[in-house]
């Protein structure tokens, strides 16, 4: 099966840097296979047979701890439940001069549509959607100010997502596509 691994807050503002060659060989040596990184902010795709996401995530987070020092959050996720959430992006969305989309990987323990309930969602500016495992957030770049999202930020929500823009995690499926084909 393929997998992705998401990590949250690495080599984000100088903080928590992790080589991407020493994070691949990590990987390894804890028996993931077919290990391959996307950019520089936490994403590891790698393929795996035997174990559920949530004993691969507690191996990953504690190779991290082991190997870096980091106390890291991993969250996985299979190239089926990443399917899910690009299918549910609405083709429209992008990440460019004019508008802002992102996808709010969620932890597992918060998983459920009832998040959005917590969340400050301007209905005129902001388009929000829940889909199995994640947030689907977009907002015009010129009413970025106006907008809910930033107040995600320092709440208890925003430590339990991993956020990517639409067009990494795109991205992120076609290689997993690819890995899986």
């Amino acid at each position: 099966m393929v997998y992705i691994a998401l990590l949250r807050g690495i080599n984000v503002g100088g903080k928590n840097k992790i080589d991407m060659k020493l994070l691949i060989q990590t990987f390894e040596q804890v028996g993931m296979n077919d290990v391959v990184t996307y950019i520089n902010t936490g994403n590891i795709i790698f393929s795996y047979k035997g174990l559920t996401k949530t004993e691969l995530s507690r191996i990953l987070e504690e190779a991290i701890h082991n190997d870096f020092g980091l106390q890291i959050k991993v969250v996985v996720r299979s190239v089926d439940d990443v399917r899910g959430i690009i299918n549910a992006i609405p083709d429209t969305w992008k990440n460019d001069k004019d508008m802002t989309s992102d996808v709010m990987f969620l932890w597992d323990e918060i998983d459920d549509e009832s998040v959005l309930e917590n969340l400050v969602i301007k209905p005129n500016i902001d388009t929000v959607k829940y889909v199995a495992g994640a947030i689907l957030w977009s907002v015009d770049k010129k009413n970025i100010t106006k907008s809910g999202k930033s107040r995600i930020v320092g709440s208890k929500i925003y430590k339990q997502v991993t956020v990517r823009n639409v067009n990494t995690a795109r991205k992120i499926y076609e290689l997993m596509q690819a890995q899986n084909s």
